[in-house]
């Protein structure tokens, strides 16, 4: 690690995480590196790389990471009514996905890149279903259910690692809701990592999976999602919806809840 430079290193992990839109984790940050080529791909250099994050956070010079393990719990609380009614207002949401032809999910192997979709798509009002691995059984049960209760055709569009056990999550997950009527993986494709020269990790021998993978593409690598810069992983996922998305339907669902909002605000002081 001493032949690194890390003074430039710090530099140029702080410009990353200033082009994002959204927060970043410092996993996210890693792979990013790990992707150009600046850090190898080992538990010395991120460990390194954290170390060195915190001491310029302290210091002031480099911009604040995600911590999504870590939150303040409080209860919501207002000095009064008419405060109370402006936090509703500004929070206030109808169902934007009403009359809708598909129910679009948008899923995601790591709970990190969740903040980066919800500031994409957001918007659209469509569910985001972080796996986080290989989902419980009671995430999965949860899942079903609301496919059921939205009662229309389910659309899953998926992102996770190209790896044996990143391709075999999905699969777990597909097979054990049993509820989607089209299941789209978003990203990594072999193409993708190929087209994006996105650099491949040597794959684990020891995974169980590893021999169905080789057989599948050839080679045994691993490819973290969170190396796809996040502009193209934005691409991907909202050429995905518009394969599903009606927007005239979405603007339908706009208007009436413009009319909602409206009748807030004519609420008694």
């Amino acid at each position: 690690m001493s032949r690194l430079d890390w003074a430039a290193i710090v530099q140029h992990a702080a410009a990353i995480v200033r082009s994002y839109d959204t927060s970043v984790t410092l996993r996210q940050l890693f792979y990013r590196l790990v992707s150009d080529s600046t850090l190898p791909n080992t538990l010395s250099a991120y460990k390194t790389l954290s170390d060195r994050t915190t001491r310029a956070r302290e210091a002031g010079t480099f911009p604040e990471l995600l911590d999504r393990g870590r939150k303040i719990h409080r209860y919501q609380t207002f000095t009064g009514p008419g405060q109370a009614r402006g936090w509703l207002a500004s929070i206030y949401r109808r169902d934007r996905t009403e009359g809708q032809p598909h129910g679009v999910y948008l899923g995601v192997e790591k709970a990190g890149l969740v903040v980066q979709l919800e500031d994409w798509l957001g918007e659209l009002g469509v569910p985001i279903l972080a796996l986080g691995g290989y989902a419980s059984h009671t995430f999965k049960d949860d899942v079903a259910a609301d496919v059921y209760r939205v009662d229309r055709p389910a659309v899953l569009l998926y992102g996770g690692d190209h790896d044996p056990s990143g391709e075999d999550i999905d699969r777990d997950f597909v097979d054990k809701t049993a509820c989607w009527a089209k299941v789209v993986r978003v990203a990594l494709t072999a193409e993708q990592v190929d087209a994006y020269r996105l650099p491949p990790m040597p794959g684990k021998e020891t995974d169980a999976r590893a021999a169905r993978f080789i057989a599948r593409h050839g080679e045994l690598r691993q490819v973290e999602l969170d190396a796809l810069d996040p502009a193209d992983l934005r691409r991907l996922y909202q050429a995905a919806v518009d394969q599903f998305w009606d927007v005239s339907a979405f603007e339908a669902a706009l208007d009436r809840e413009a009319g909602d909002l409206e009748a807030l605000g004519r609420w008694p002081a």
